[in-house]
């Protein structure tokens, strides 16, 4: 058959195609030498790092427009380090399809150039607070432009791409990938670029307008202290550190969550976690009974309501405040933005939000404290199921909050299981104790306190638990009442419940666990892995549903923990890391973090869209991956 045939002249299936848009080698496009290129979800070439200088913004712009018209693969020869007048642009990955991942791009700005302030960096909370403060700003200017905005006409033959994106925040201030800046003031900002094509051709002339004409003017707007509003910049960072120093104060004053008053807890809507308008919403104000006062480094004296260590239960009608307030508080372990309406609302860092979860996964988790007695004599010092209950699986969130060591709890009825949480007097007159292998949680409550583990309630259902309880707030048309003394008062008229006169009784074990594999295959295999929304990781062949993992807030969340996960799998398989318990790996993660920063996870990727999750959160979702093989430390 003739050459070009379909049999290729046995140059094989494809070949054309090969030919006339290339495998997605750079080298091949272009007389310059260019570093060869990995797969999108691969690592950066090596010579994109600053050693690898190609020229100025004059050059990129006219090697772009060479570029016009060339196969897609091509953008590859622009990785590399650009220089700006000002800033370095960094190509670390250029995209090899206009259908894949955007590119990866970088900026750097020296520090004589950013001109920021040594004393809006001069810890490390305020470092997080300012580059929180520049990625919303950077990404105020290109959304301002109109420069997120993707191009889409004429179908697959028409012009597409444009857009930059950078990972902008929501109401909490994380750790980020997005922007960094050193101890010397060096600014480093990341975003993605969607490179033009036309069909998979390069429009390369469309490219320089965003690259060299466009870009420089964002950077100024987004980047350089003489750009940015100096008044709005020191009240962002200063109330960020106002937030962290209040959250570092509970222990010392002996508390496990703190709302002050004014703030406004109620958001805009299940799908918008903004404030709702002052106008409509009721500031907070504790009761003078359990109010204490707080003096900040830069808002000075605050008043608020203080939960203090022990049992706390939240109670009223119904509509009238008391999950809102809870949601606050569990949403408390993160710093807010100004305006937030809870700046003043926080939680002891390692507070834990429970629930049951039907159907979750549970691996070689010890729930005897809670559960007993199953039929056909099922082991619940060692439990696994595929499809727990939501009985089982609350008792096991509870166990693994501790095995962590979580201390404070945060439950709310409303999305508890009604037999886990209580059984009352008529139900044990009916059903015999040992007919039953349910131990109510009210029944543990006491033996939590003991262990110095804390909690609060949401309760509008059972005054059962009025009796065990150090604190009752109720909650009335979004006003906070102390009904303390009435709780206890009715209790004992009432009489306590026959499950709180065993609430003495001891808690019993909480048995460490090591995880044996994560997912099948080498650990030294990097599983691909998706964050397809906030609750949902694709791992693998795997949905990871995190639904119920209430305290993850952002999807760059959820991106770290996919990484995190692989990394996990990565060190199971190296010696010195097997046999450590969750806790001690989980550790030791968070010690990397603190040393090497959120690019530990993703080696060499550079990802501009990271933030950080607390181990609890990283845990949660190991914990939840049906792949995932543990065994119990004895």
């Amino acid at each position: 058959m003739a050459e070009g045939g379909r049999g290729g002249g046995g140059r094989g299936r494809g070949w054309y195609y090969k030919q006339k848009y290339g495998r997605g080698s750079a080298g091949r496009y272009n007389s310059q030498k260019a570093a060869p290129s990995a797969e999108d979800d691969g690592p950066p070439s090596a010579s994109c790092g600053l050693a690898h200088s190609r020229g100025s913004h004059a050059d990129l712009s006219s090697a772009l427009q060479r570029l016009e018209g060339r196969p897609y693969p091509a953008y590859h020869d622009m990785e590399g380090a650009w220089s700006f007048p000002g800033f370095t642009f960094i190509l670390d990955r250029a995209q090899s399809d206009p259908f894949a991942q955007p590119s990866r791009c970088r900026i750097l700005v020296p520090a004589h150039v950013a001109g920021f302030p040594a004393e809006l960096r001069s810890s490390r909370r305020r470092q997080i607070a300012l580059c929180d403060f520049l990625t919303r700003s950077f990404g105020r200017a290109v959304s301002s432009a109109g420069a997120d905005v993707r191009t889409e006409s004429g179908g697959w033959h028409g012009n597409k791409g444009g857009e930059m994106t950078v990972d902008v925040p929501g109401q909490h201030v994380l750790e980020r990938t997005a922007c960094s800046i050193s101890n010397q003031g060096d600014i480093e900002a990341r975003l993605t670029v969607a490179l033009p094509a036309r069909g998979r051709t390069i429009l390369g002339t469309w490219a320089a307008q965003i690259l060299v004409n466009s870009l420089p003017r964002y950077v100024e707007a987004g980047l350089l202290y003489s750009t940015q509003d100096g008044a709005a910049l020191r009240k962002h960072v200063d109330c960020v550190e106002d937030t962290h120093w209040l959250r570092s104060e509970l222990p010392r004053l002996g508390l496990v969550a703190f709302v002050g008053n004014g703030s406004i807890l109620p958001r805009q809507s299940g799908a918008s976690d903004k404030p709702m308008p002052s106008s409509e919403a009721v500031p907070f104000q504790a009761p003078p009974s359990l109010a204490v006062e707080v003096t900040l480094p830069h808002r000075g004296r605050v008043q608020g309501l203080a939960l203090r260590k022990g049992v706390t239960l939240i109670v009223g009608g119904g509509f009238n405040g008391k999950s809102t307030l809870l949601q606050a508080i569990e949403a408390g372990v993160y710093d807010k933005v100004p305006g937030d309406g809870r700046e003043l609302v926080v939680a002891v860092p390692d507070a834990v939000t429970v629930r049951a979860e039907d159907g979750r996964r549970v691996e070689a988790t010890d729930i005897s404290p809670f559960i007993s007695n199953l039929p056909f004599g099922k082991d619940t010092r060692c439990f696994s199921s595929p499809d727990a209950s939501g009985s089982t699986s609350q008792a096991a969130n509870i166990q693994e909050a501790l095995e962590l060591g979580a201390p404070c709890l945060i439950l709310d009825e409303d999305v508890c299981a009604t037999n886990f949480m209580i059984r009352d007097a008529r139900m044990q007159a009916l059903v015999a104790k040992e007919k039953e292998p349910i131990t109510p949680f009210l029944a543990k409550i006491g033996a939590l306190r003991e262990r110095g583990v804390s909690c609060i309630l949401v309760m509008g259902g059972s005054g059962d638990y009025f009796g065990v309880s150090d604190a009752v707030v109720c909650m009335d048309n979004y006003g906070c009442r102390d009904v303390t003394a009435e709780a206890l008062a009715i209790d004992k008229r009432f009489g306590a419940s026959a499950a709180a006169q065993g609430s003495s009784a001891a808690y019993g074990s909480v048995t460490p666990r090591c995880p044996i594999s994560i997912y099948p295959g080498s650990p030294a295999e990097r599983v691909k892995c998706t964050a397809r929304q906030t609750d949902l990781i694709q791992y693998g062949d795997e949905n990871l549903d995190l639904s119920a993992v209430e305290q993850l807030v952002e999807k760059s969340q959820t991106r770290a923990i996919a990484d995190a996960l692989n990394l996990l799998r990565l060190w199971l398989g190296q010696q010195q890391h097997q046999g450590k318990t969750i806790a001690e790996l989980l550790q030791h993660l968070e010690q990397e973090l603190d040393s090497k920063g959120l690019d530990m996870l993703a080696p060499s990727l550079r990802p501009g869209n990271l933030a950080r999750p607390r181990t609890f959160e990283v845990a949660a979702a190991l914990n939840r991956l049906r792949s995932v093989r543990m065994r119990q430390r004895q």
